[in-house]
Protein backbone atom coordinates (compact mmCIF):
# COMPACT_ATOMS: atom_id res chain seq x y z
CA UNK A 1 0.00 0.00 0.00
CA UNK A 2 1.02 3.59 -1.32
CA UNK A 3 -0.06 5.53 1.81
CA UNK A 4 -2.22 5.11 4.61
CA UNK A 5 -5.34 7.36 4.58
CA UNK A 6 -4.65 10.30 7.27
CA UNK A 7 -7.79 11.17 9.90
CA UNK A 8 -9.61 14.00 9.45
CA UNK A 9 -9.19 17.03 11.90
CA UNK A 10 -11.47 16.45 15.26
CA UNK A 11 -12.14 13.28 13.85
CA UNK A 12 -11.20 11.70 17.13
CA UNK A 13 -10.77 14.27 20.00
CA UNK A 14 -8.15 12.22 21.29
CA UNK A 15 -5.32 12.81 18.38
CA UNK A 16 -3.72 16.09 17.78
CA UNK A 17 -3.16 16.77 14.04
CA UNK A 18 0.30 18.09 13.43
CA UNK A 19 0.98 18.39 9.91
CA UNK A 20 -0.62 20.40 6.82
CA UNK A 21 -1.88 18.84 3.81
CA UNK A 22 -3.63 19.47 0.61
CA UNK A 23 -6.67 16.90 1.06
CA UNK A 24 -9.46 15.99 -1.39
CA UNK A 25 -12.48 15.34 0.29
CA UNK A 26 -14.74 14.90 -2.44
CA UNK A 27 -13.72 14.02 -6.37
CA UNK A 28 -14.33 17.22 -7.77
CA UNK A 29 -11.90 19.73 -9.77
CA UNK A 30 -8.82 21.26 -8.15
CA UNK A 31 -11.14 24.10 -6.46
CA UNK A 32 -12.81 21.81 -4.46
CA UNK A 33 -8.98 20.80 -2.87
CA UNK A 34 -8.92 22.09 0.60
CA UNK A 35 -5.55 23.12 2.78
CA UNK A 36 -5.92 21.83 6.44
CA UNK A 37 -4.38 20.09 9.25
CA UNK A 38 -4.42 16.55 9.18
CA UNK A 39 -3.11 13.58 11.20
CA UNK A 40 0.83 12.38 10.80
CA UNK A 41 0.93 9.02 8.64
CA UNK A 42 2.62 6.30 10.19
CA UNK A 43 5.23 3.97 8.25
CA UNK A 44 4.85 -0.29 8.41
CA UNK A 45 7.09 -2.36 8.85
CA UNK A 46 8.48 -1.98 4.86
CA UNK A 47 7.81 1.65 4.36
CA UNK A 48 9.60 5.23 5.03
CA UNK A 49 8.24 8.11 6.35
CA UNK A 50 9.64 11.32 4.66
CA UNK A 51 9.39 15.32 5.42
CA UNK A 52 8.38 16.64 2.63
CA UNK A 53 10.36 19.28 0.82
CA UNK A 54 9.33 19.70 -2.60
CA UNK A 55 6.57 17.70 -4.65
CA UNK A 56 5.84 17.61 -8.62
CA UNK A 57 2.90 17.86 -10.40
CA UNK A 58 2.20 15.29 -12.69
CA UNK A 59 -1.08 15.36 -14.96
CA UNK A 60 -2.30 12.24 -12.98
CA UNK A 61 -2.74 13.97 -10.22
CA UNK A 62 -5.10 16.32 -11.90
CA UNK A 63 -7.33 12.78 -12.86
CA UNK A 64 -6.56 11.27 -9.22
CA UNK A 65 -8.56 14.04 -7.37
CA UNK A 66 -11.91 13.66 -9.98
CA UNK A 67 -11.59 9.59 -9.50
CA UNK A 68 -10.65 9.34 -13.77
CA UNK A 69 -7.79 7.79 -12.93
CA UNK A 70 -7.16 4.06 -13.41
CA UNK A 71 -7.02 3.73 -9.40
CA UNK A 72 -9.51 5.74 -7.26
CA UNK A 73 -8.21 6.18 -3.78
CA UNK A 74 -10.69 7.25 -1.13
CA UNK A 75 -10.92 10.29 0.39
CA UNK A 76 -10.03 12.19 1.90
CA UNK A 77 -6.76 11.48 0.42
CA UNK A 78 -3.69 14.01 -0.48
CA UNK A 79 -2.67 14.43 -4.17
CA UNK A 80 1.21 14.54 -5.28
CA UNK A 81 3.40 11.76 -6.17
CA UNK A 82 6.74 12.81 -6.92
CA UNK A 83 8.24 13.52 -3.86
CA UNK A 84 11.85 15.07 -2.32
CA UNK A 85 12.91 15.12 1.21
CA UNK A 86 14.26 14.16 4.13
CA UNK A 87 13.77 10.44 6.04
CA UNK A 88 12.03 11.13 9.48
CA UNK A 89 11.85 7.22 10.68
CA UNK A 90 11.63 3.73 8.95
CA UNK A 91 10.23 0.75 9.30
CA UNK A 92 11.24 -2.14 11.16
CA UNK A 93 12.40 -4.00 8.04
CA UNK A 94 13.84 -1.00 5.93
CA UNK A 95 17.41 -1.50 6.15
CA UNK A 96 18.57 0.63 3.28
CA UNK A 97 17.35 3.97 4.64
CA UNK A 98 17.60 5.72 7.91
CA UNK A 99 16.56 9.07 9.73
CA UNK A 100 18.47 12.15 8.18
CA UNK A 101 18.75 10.45 4.56
CA UNK A 102 17.95 13.16 1.53
CA UNK A 103 15.99 10.75 -0.51
CA UNK A 104 13.74 11.37 -3.68
CA UNK A 105 10.28 8.69 -3.92
CA UNK A 106 7.23 8.04 -5.51
CA UNK A 107 3.86 7.23 -4.07
CA UNK A 108 0.75 6.82 -6.39
CA UNK A 109 -0.36 9.76 -3.77
CA UNK A 110 0.19 11.61 -0.65
CA UNK A 111 2.93 14.41 -1.64
CA UNK A 112 1.48 17.26 -1.10
CA UNK A 113 1.61 17.59 2.67
CA UNK A 114 4.28 18.56 5.06
CA UNK A 115 5.10 14.17 5.74
CA UNK A 116 4.19 11.30 3.64
CA UNK A 117 4.79 7.70 3.98
CA UNK A 118 6.51 5.29 0.85
CA UNK A 119 6.72 1.89 -0.22
CA UNK A 120 10.73 1.89 1.05
CA UNK A 121 11.22 -0.18 -2.92
CA UNK A 122 10.28 3.20 -3.86
CA UNK A 123 12.19 5.80 -2.34
CA UNK A 124 15.95 6.37 -3.40
CA UNK A 125 19.02 8.30 -2.15
CA UNK A 126 19.03 12.20 -3.80
CA UNK A 127 22.34 12.64 -5.53
CA UNK A 128 24.65 14.97 -3.56
CA UNK A 129 24.70 17.88 -6.00
CA UNK A 130 20.65 17.96 -6.96
CA UNK A 131 18.11 20.95 -5.39
CA UNK A 132 14.99 19.46 -3.87
CA UNK A 133 13.31 20.92 -6.47
CA UNK A 134 14.81 19.21 -9.24
CA UNK A 135 14.50 15.98 -7.41
CA UNK A 136 10.91 16.05 -6.71
CA UNK A 137 10.94 16.93 -10.89
CA UNK A 138 12.70 13.82 -11.54
CA UNK A 139 11.73 10.55 -10.67
CA UNK A 140 8.36 10.07 -12.57
CA UNK A 141 8.92 11.79 -15.51
CA UNK A 142 12.55 10.81 -16.06
CA UNK A 143 11.97 7.30 -15.37
CA UNK A 144 8.69 7.32 -17.44
CA UNK A 145 10.28 8.66 -20.45
CA UNK A 146 13.61 6.16 -20.06
CA UNK A 147 11.46 3.38 -19.29
CA UNK A 148 9.21 3.96 -22.27
CA UNK A 149 12.68 4.50 -24.77
CA UNK A 150 14.70 1.92 -23.75
CA UNK A 151 12.71 -1.27 -22.26
CA UNK A 152 9.57 -0.66 -24.76
CA UNK A 153 10.55 1.30 -27.76
CA UNK A 154 14.36 -0.19 -27.80
CA UNK A 155 14.92 2.84 -29.12
CA UNK A 156 18.47 2.66 -31.64
CA UNK A 157 21.00 5.11 -32.66
CA UNK A 158 19.95 7.36 -35.47
CA UNK A 159 16.16 6.57 -35.14
CA UNK A 160 13.59 9.27 -35.32
CA UNK A 161 11.37 10.24 -32.28
CA UNK A 162 8.19 11.92 -32.82
CA UNK A 163 7.59 13.54 -28.90
CA UNK A 164 3.58 14.23 -29.26
CA UNK A 165 2.99 17.26 -25.90
CA UNK A 166 6.77 18.10 -26.31
CA UNK A 167 6.84 21.25 -24.02
CA UNK A 168 5.46 19.16 -21.29
CA UNK A 169 6.74 17.53 -17.95
CA UNK A 170 7.21 14.44 -19.31
CA UNK A 171 7.51 15.28 -22.82
CA UNK A 172 10.38 17.37 -22.49
CA UNK A 173 12.62 14.46 -20.38
CA UNK A 174 11.36 12.52 -23.44
CA UNK A 175 13.61 14.86 -26.25
CA UNK A 176 16.84 14.86 -23.60
CA UNK A 177 16.61 11.14 -23.16
CA UNK A 178 16.24 10.39 -27.23
CA UNK A 179 18.98 12.62 -28.02
CA UNK A 180 21.20 10.92 -25.02
CA UNK A 181 20.42 7.53 -26.70
CA UNK A 182 21.81 8.70 -30.38
CA UNK A 183 17.70 9.73 -31.65
CA UNK A 184 16.86 12.56 -34.20
CA UNK A 185 13.88 13.74 -32.61
CA UNK A 186 10.69 16.04 -33.67
CA UNK A 187 8.72 17.67 -30.98
CA UNK A 188 4.94 18.56 -31.26
CA UNK A 189 3.29 21.24 -29.57
CA UNK A 190 0.13 23.61 -29.79
CA UNK A 191 2.84 27.14 -29.76
CA UNK A 192 5.85 28.49 -31.16
CA UNK A 193 6.68 29.45 -27.56
CA UNK A 194 6.40 25.51 -26.51
CA UNK A 195 8.62 24.46 -29.54
CA UNK A 196 11.14 27.17 -28.34
CA UNK A 197 11.80 25.67 -25.07
CA UNK A 198 11.43 21.90 -26.40
CA UNK A 199 14.52 23.36 -28.80
CA UNK A 200 16.40 24.79 -26.11
CA UNK A 201 15.76 20.86 -24.32
CA UNK A 202 17.65 19.58 -28.01
CA UNK A 203 14.64 18.97 -30.20
CA UNK A 204 15.63 19.05 -34.02
CA UNK A 205 12.65 19.34 -35.61
CA UNK A 206 9.27 20.89 -34.51
CA UNK A 207 5.89 20.87 -35.84
CA UNK A 208 3.41 23.08 -34.91
CA UNK A 209 0.47 20.97 -34.72
CA UNK A 210 -2.21 24.15 -34.48
CA UNK A 211 -1.14 25.75 -37.45
CA UNK A 212 0.33 22.05 -39.16
CA UNK A 213 -1.46 18.81 -40.14
CA UNK A 214 0.48 16.59 -37.71
CA UNK A 215 0.79 13.57 -40.32
CA UNK A 216 1.79 15.38 -43.70
CA UNK A 217 4.69 17.69 -42.15
CA UNK A 218 5.81 14.53 -40.01
CA UNK A 219 6.26 12.70 -43.32
CA UNK A 220 7.74 15.87 -44.67
CA UNK A 221 10.26 15.89 -42.05
CA UNK A 222 11.55 12.22 -42.43
CA UNK A 223 11.20 12.22 -46.27
CA UNK A 224 8.39 9.81 -46.18
CA UNK A 225 9.17 7.73 -44.27
CA UNK A 226 7.31 7.87 -41.44
CA UNK A 227 9.28 8.27 -37.45
CA UNK A 228 10.26 5.23 -36.30
CA UNK A 229 9.01 5.90 -32.50
CA UNK A 230 5.95 7.97 -31.47
CA UNK A 231 6.16 8.81 -27.68
CA UNK A 232 2.38 10.21 -26.92
CA UNK A 233 1.40 11.15 -23.53
CA UNK A 234 -1.49 13.07 -25.49
CA UNK A 235 -4.04 11.20 -27.02
CA UNK A 236 -6.71 12.70 -27.82
CA UNK A 237 -7.29 13.65 -31.83
CA UNK A 238 -3.42 13.87 -31.99
CA UNK A 239 -3.23 9.84 -32.08
CA UNK A 240 -4.50 8.35 -35.26
CA UNK A 241 -2.78 11.20 -37.22
CA UNK A 242 0.67 10.35 -35.43
CA UNK A 243 -0.05 6.82 -35.97
CA UNK A 244 -0.75 7.40 -39.68
CA UNK A 245 2.90 9.15 -39.69
CA UNK A 246 5.17 6.00 -38.27
CA UNK A 247 7.31 4.16 -40.16
CA UNK A 248 7.48 0.39 -41.10
CA UNK A 249 7.94 -1.50 -37.95
CA UNK A 250 7.77 1.62 -35.74
CA UNK A 251 6.60 1.83 -32.19
CA UNK A 252 3.64 3.70 -30.75
CA UNK A 253 4.11 4.16 -27.19
CA UNK A 254 1.48 4.61 -25.04
CA UNK A 255 2.03 7.63 -22.38
CA UNK A 256 -0.80 8.45 -21.01
CA UNK A 257 -4.34 11.12 -22.32
CA UNK A 258 -3.75 14.74 -21.80
CA UNK A 259 -6.12 15.65 -23.77
CA UNK A 260 -8.48 14.00 -22.35
CA UNK A 261 -9.69 11.38 -24.51
CA UNK A 262 -9.02 7.98 -24.85
CA UNK A 263 -8.65 7.41 -28.46
CA UNK A 264 -9.88 4.34 -30.59
CA UNK A 265 -7.49 3.52 -33.26
CA UNK A 266 -8.27 1.84 -36.23
CA UNK A 267 -6.08 -1.63 -35.57
CA UNK A 268 -5.62 -2.08 -39.71
CA UNK A 269 -3.41 0.42 -39.55
CA UNK A 270 -0.93 -1.79 -37.14
CA UNK A 271 -1.22 -4.31 -39.99
CA UNK A 272 -0.71 -2.27 -42.86
CA UNK A 273 2.32 -0.84 -40.90
CA UNK A 274 4.07 -3.71 -39.42
CA UNK A 275 4.18 -1.62 -36.25
CA UNK A 276 3.56 -2.04 -32.86
CA UNK A 277 1.52 -0.16 -30.00
CA UNK A 278 3.20 -0.31 -26.70
CA UNK A 279 1.76 0.55 -23.44
CA UNK A 280 3.47 2.38 -20.91
CA UNK A 281 3.09 2.24 -17.22
CA UNK A 282 6.57 3.43 -15.30
CA UNK A 283 4.37 3.00 -11.77
CA UNK A 284 3.50 -0.35 -12.18
CA UNK A 285 7.28 -1.34 -13.58
CA UNK A 286 8.98 0.38 -10.71
CA UNK A 287 6.71 -1.60 -8.32
CA UNK A 288 6.80 -5.23 -10.25
CA UNK A 289 10.43 -5.03 -11.09
CA UNK A 290 11.85 -2.43 -8.72
CA UNK A 291 15.60 -3.69 -9.51
CA UNK A 292 15.39 -2.74 -13.32
CA UNK A 293 14.10 0.32 -11.84
CA UNK A 294 16.65 1.27 -9.87
CA UNK A 295 19.51 0.36 -12.79
CA UNK A 296 17.34 2.93 -14.52
CA UNK A 297 17.62 5.68 -11.92
CA UNK A 298 20.90 5.04 -11.38
CA UNK A 299 21.50 5.64 -14.83
CA UNK A 300 19.31 8.89 -15.39
CA UNK A 301 21.19 10.27 -11.84
CA UNK A 302 24.75 9.53 -14.02
CA UNK A 303 23.32 12.06 -16.85
CA UNK A 304 22.02 14.63 -14.65
CA UNK A 305 25.92 14.69 -12.41
CA UNK A 306 27.13 14.92 -16.11
CA UNK A 307 25.00 17.71 -17.05
CA UNK A 308 23.63 15.48 -19.92
CA UNK A 309 20.24 15.88 -18.74
CA UNK A 310 18.16 18.78 -16.64
CA UNK A 311 14.98 19.32 -15.33
CA UNK A 312 13.01 22.23 -16.98
CA UNK A 313 10.93 23.93 -13.82
CA UNK A 314 8.01 25.86 -14.96
CA UNK A 315 7.75 27.06 -11.60
CA UNK A 316 7.43 26.86 -7.99
CA UNK A 317 3.89 26.84 -5.80
CA UNK A 318 3.25 26.59 -2.13
CA UNK A 319 1.72 23.87 -0.53
CA UNK A 320 -1.48 26.12 0.08
CA UNK A 321 -1.14 27.07 -3.90
CA UNK A 322 -1.21 23.47 -5.04
CA UNK A 323 -4.93 23.47 -6.18
CA UNK A 324 -4.05 27.02 -8.03
CA UNK A 325 -0.52 24.19 -9.64
CA UNK A 326 -3.14 21.70 -10.64
CA UNK A 327 -5.32 24.13 -12.47
CA UNK A 328 -2.65 25.67 -14.56
CA UNK A 329 -1.50 21.88 -15.53
CA UNK A 330 -5.43 21.64 -16.63
CA UNK A 331 -5.21 24.63 -18.48
CA UNK A 332 -1.98 23.63 -20.58
CA UNK A 333 -0.37 26.39 -19.10
CA UNK A 334 2.85 24.51 -17.57
CA UNK A 335 5.80 23.81 -19.97
CA UNK A 336 7.95 21.20 -18.53
CA UNK A 337 7.53 20.94 -14.38
CA UNK A 338 5.45 22.88 -12.20
CA UNK A 339 6.95 21.89 -8.66
CA UNK A 340 5.18 22.36 -4.91
CA UNK A 341 7.27 23.85 -2.36
CA UNK A 342 6.50 22.25 1.23
CA UNK A 343 9.53 23.22 3.14
CA UNK A 344 12.08 25.13 2.90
Amino acid sequence: MYYKHFRARNSDPELNPNMKAIVCEAYGPPSTLVYRDVDDPVPGDRQVLIEVAACGVNFPDTLIIQGLYQFKPTPPFSPGSDIAGTVMSVGSKVKHLKPGDEVVAMTAYGGFAEKAVVDANLVFPKPPGMSMTHAASFLMAYGTSYYALTRRAKLKAGETVLVLGAAGGVGLTAIQIAKQLGATVIAAASSDEKLAVCKESGADLVINYSTEDLKTRAKELTNGNGVDVVYDPVGGDYAEPALRAIAWEGRYLVIGFAAGDIPKIPLNLALLKGCQIVGVFWGSYAQRQPQDNMADAMQLITWFNEGKITPHIHGEYTLEDAPQALEDMLARKVKGKAIIVVTG
